[in-house]
């Protein structure tokens, strides 16, 4: 905590902290957006950090372990685009998102999401309306079932572009 001890500077992704850190509690992000993951191999409890500094990992993200791995978000200018399904494998009814939404209930009178395919920037979805709750990083590509992604189950209620005004 309080960027005490060890530390290790990283400027991509990394899959697993615990060959150059034991445990990480505080970080400090200098340029971008980065999300961190309570599990190696980016699983796990996801939170998003834009520039500035984290003193204490645990408390402010409510988690209950530290950072054991991260991933970098690359810098994204043109469109954004992305078609959400209410079921897995891309099944029941589907919307297309070109901005964000805060409540899928509300705006596209969906229940639930539980894949989705994102065609263009990245994005950030929650499992509460009005971006609360916990969170899941999606970049371009195609996600047949979110309960594959070590989130358990959590479900999307609401998602965010991650704009460039964030870095």
């Amino acid at each position: 905590k309080n960027f005490q001890g060890r530390s290790y500077e990283c400027s991509s992704d990394c899959a697993d902290m615990s060959s150059y850190l034991s445990r990480c509690h505080s970080c400090r992000v200098e340029r971008g957006c980065f999300m961190v993951y309570d599990r190696t191999n980016f699983m796990g409890n996801q939170f998003f950090l834009r520039r500035g500094e984290y003193s204490d990992y645990m408390s402010m993200m409510g988690m209950n372990d530290c950072i054991r791995s991260c991933r970098m978000i690359p810098m994204h200018r043109g469109s954004y685009r992305m078609r959400i399904y209410e079921r897995e494998n891309f099944g029941g009814q589907m919307s297309e998102l070109m901005d964000d939404c805060d409540n899928i209930m509300d705006r596209h009178r969906m229940s639930n999401c539980m894949s989705c395919q994102v065609m263009d920037g990245h994005w950030l979805m929650y499992e509460q309306p009005h971006f609360r709750g916990r969170m899941m990083y999606m970049r371009p590509g195609e996600y047949r079932s979110f309960m594959n992604m070590g989130m358990g189950s959590m479900r999307v209620m609401s998602m965010r572009r991650i704009m460039d005004s964030y870095h």
